[in-house]
């Protein structure tokens, strides 16, 4: 495993088991299993067959308050949760999402976990792993090359010509091409980029694109939602690149591409296998970036851990605003599983934020106002929680409150966090020491999410299918963001209209807006009110199987930060991956 930081006894640190073993602990039968080296394998969908029958298990989701830059712990409060319900020796499995590259060298750093509650190996989990990454990047750039090399061989081919490819003319107009190139670096500069620049025609077609980060790609939201190897395959064809000249939308299956992809992707559809610090089973798999797709999980490995474990906890990115309600109104709704409790993680830090504390800027010291005792800032921040406890509880699911404990917070800050949770409707509010402790630090919040799952659940989605692509995203922003109403820019205006026309207004919404704040704009802290949402575009993922619209000032690529955390990432001596937690 990688190196732990250096306040943390590594003696104490497990050694990775064999994968066989933690296949065994999890009931996956030796043939189910494609081990990649020791400590990680994918497991074959045809596992499902076998396990159709058996009961499904509680199904428990952790989300987050809106979070500083540096991120409130929900990874590692999923994985120490895992861990205390192994030490209450409870069949437990953990499902979540492989992390991004880009902001592992990024701000961020690692995401698997820290502390006494990680995956491990974390430097394999946050790097290559088995290279489902690569193969949603190479599936996707596939297609870009080709939807230029289509619009280049139509327009330099007469009708003779063109007849003997026995092709369709797809009379593709390049100003509407929405389908960019991925890399799964945070690389700024190639945000917006001109190609086929060139004297020379068969270099290609000369117009505006750009690049999106890898896990953005609709192909990432593919693989989290797609249930089997023929449900991927459908929907990398439906995926929709661009408009023909009749104003008609072109499919990857128009461009003749989706079956190589979907061979580009046969092997990454299958869930990936590790383990956490303390052994428990641990599903990897699919993408994050919750505030540009829908940033879960698979749902095929959720499927498969539901029918082999008693609980299946999973994560969903960012707060209850952004990941959580896509886990809701849109990974729920497409699997059909229902959520039997809310995990909410809270930090004193980041509530004292919210009650107007100082700026937090990742690489920099923390103010005292956050390393020490300030009631006041607190009280006036809690509001933050009690809202995101609100959010969960519209969806008619249990809640627990987990205060992610930090070494400067005091029992006084705790215990007003606390009576703040259970006036909101929390069903308890359990402060956990998981990064310390392992899951011996976690065992009350363990038993209070047991005990929540045991609650009357009414689950319900915020919208049903039939209403209007604006009445779905006016619902979202006026019931979730608390929004006074949305404005709509002439692009995103015309978007919808065209969207209705093919077809697509029963498609879910996967606002794509910053993760910090509860509203559109990251300056806005606490619980904003009085303000109007902008849409300005609405894009299409067919193929997934939702619409996403931009809220304001939206990125698709991120850049890295003037120190970023690449620069502490080495290999020693020994082969040990240093500076990654």
């Amino acid at each position: 495993m990688g190196k732990v930081p250096s306040d943390i006894d590594i003696s104490r640190a497990s050694v990775p088991k064999k994968i066989t073993e933690i296949a065994e602990i999890a009931g996956i039968a030796p043939e189910f299993l494609e081990p990649y080296g020791d400590v990680k394998a994918k497991v074959k969908l045809s596992i499902l067959d076998t396990l159709k029958d058996r009961p499904t298990g509680k199904y428990i989701d952790v989300t987050a308050i809106t979070p500083t830059p540096l991120g409130e712990g929900k990874t590692t409060t999923s994985v120490g949760l895992t861990q205390a319900f192994g030490v209450l020796d409870k069949n437990v499995i953990l499902c979540i999402r492989q992390p991004s590259m880009g902001p592992t060298f990024g701000i961020k750093g690692g995401a698997a976990g820290g502390g006494y509650s990680q995956v491990i190996p974390m430097e394999e989990f946050n790097l290559h792993l088995t290279g489902d990454i690569h193969a949603v990047s190479i599936s996707n750039n596939l297609l870009a090359a080709a939807i230029d090399a289509r619009i280049k061989h139509e327009e330099h081919a007469d009708d003779a010509a063109w007849a003997k490819t026995d092709l369709p003319r797809l009379n593709i107009d390049p100003d509407t091409i929405t389908w960019r190139r991925v890399v799964d670096v945070n690389d700024a500069a190639v945000r917006s980029i001109k190609i086929g620049q060139s004297d020379n025609w068969q270099d290609g077609p000369d117009r505006d694109t750009g690049f999106d980060i890898s896990v953005a790609s609709e192909i990432m939201a593919i693989l989290a939602l797609a249930d089997s190897a023929k449900d991927m395959r459908e929907r990398l064809g439906r995926i929709i690149v661009a408009m023909n000249k009749d104003g008609k939308p072109v499919t990857a299956e128009d461009i003749g591409c989706a079956g190589a992809m979907m061979v580009l992707m046969k092997d990454a559809i299958k869930p990936n296998l590790m383990q956490t610090i303390e052994g428990q089973p641990a599903f990897v798999h699919a993408g994050p970036f919750a505030n540009i797709a829908h940033g879960n999980n698979s749902i095929i490995a959720d499927k498969i851990a539901l029918k082999l474990a008693d609980y299946v906890i999973t994560e969903s990115g960012f707060g209850s605003d952004i990941g959580m309600e896509k886990f809701f109104d849109i990974k729920c709704r497409i699997s059909g599983l229902v959520p039997d409790c809310v995990v909410l993680v809270s930090t004193i830090r980041a509530l004292k934020m919210h009650g107007g504390g100082p700026k937090v800027s990742p690489g920099k010291p923390l103010c005292e106002a956050y390393t020490s005792e300030n009631l006041e800032l607190l009280e006036k921040g809690v509001c933050n929680m009690q809202r995101h406890i609100e959010i969960a509880k519209m969806f008619g699911v249990p809640v627990v409150v987990a205060v992610n404990q930090f070494k400067d917070d005091t029992p006084a800050e705790i215990e007003l966090v606390r009576k703040a949770a259970e006036a909101a409707g929390a069903e308890a509010a359990v402060v956990s020491n998981h990064w310390a402790e392992g899951g011996k630090g976690s065992v009350d919040l363990a038993k209070a999410v047991i005990d929540a799952c045991e609650q009357p659940n009414d689950f319900k989605l915020l919208y049903p299918d039939d209403m209007s692509i604006k009445e779905k995203i006016e619902t979202i922003c006026k019931k979730v963001y608390l929004a006074d109403g949305v404005t709509y820019d002439e692009l995103a205006e015309k978007q919808i209209a065209s969207y209705e026309a093919a077809g697509l207004s029963h498609l879910p919404m996967c606002m794509a807006k910053t993760h910090l704040s509860l509203s559109h704009d990251p300056k806005l802290k606490g619980v904003p009110t009085g303000f109007t949402v902008p849409i300005r575009e609405v894009r299409a993922s067919a193929g997934s199987g939702f619409l996403y619209p931009l809220l304001g000032t939206m990125r698709t690529m991120p850049g890295l930060p003037s120190r970023p955390a690449f620069l502490n990432i080495d290999l020693d001596e020994n082969g040990e991956v240093l500076g990654m937690f």
